[in-house]
């Protein structure tokens, strides 16, 4: 809730709609600028069919996927570093609740849901930084 205010904030209401995707089999340079060009610091990894779960990739996979094991980008798949399964959050639950799911589970962001479908990305940062919580 916003102080003084009685209209509880959902998750929603703060998201980033829209998602980039991206397939498992693309290296891990052409992830790079596609994250590059939409100007995003995660990328969705898309299901492989119906009953495969959706990955994510993040700054964080790059530096210890690539970086880090002296690998080069181009010769590194998408799926050998992402994170997979991923945790995600109901398009209808309370931010106070989303803040604390994604700081208990130590990560930085989380997909949003609704009715079984991605509709947007959540971060911590843009829970202060991109909204008028404050």
């Amino acid at each position: 809730m916003v102080p003084g205010s009685t209209a509880i904030i959902r998750a929603r209401d703060v998201m980033h709609k829209g998602i980039v995707s991206i397939d498992g089999m693309a290296t891990a340079k052409d992830a790079v600028d596609k994250m590059r060009s939409e100007k995003v610091a995660s990328l969705l990894v898309k299901k492989r069919h119906d009953d495969d779960a959706w990955g994510i990739l993040v700054i964080q996979d790059f530096v210890k996927g690539v970086i880090i094991p002296g690998r080069s980008a181009s010769e590194v798949n998408v799926y050998e570093i992402m994170t997979k399964p991923i945790i995600t959050v109901p398009a209808d639950m309370d931010i106070r609740y989303v803040a604390r799911l994604i700081c208990r589970a130590g990560i930085r962001r989380a997909p949003v849901e609704d009715k079984g479908e991605l509709v947007g990305v959540i971060s911590l940062s843009s829970l202060i930084l991109d909204n008028d919580l404050f």
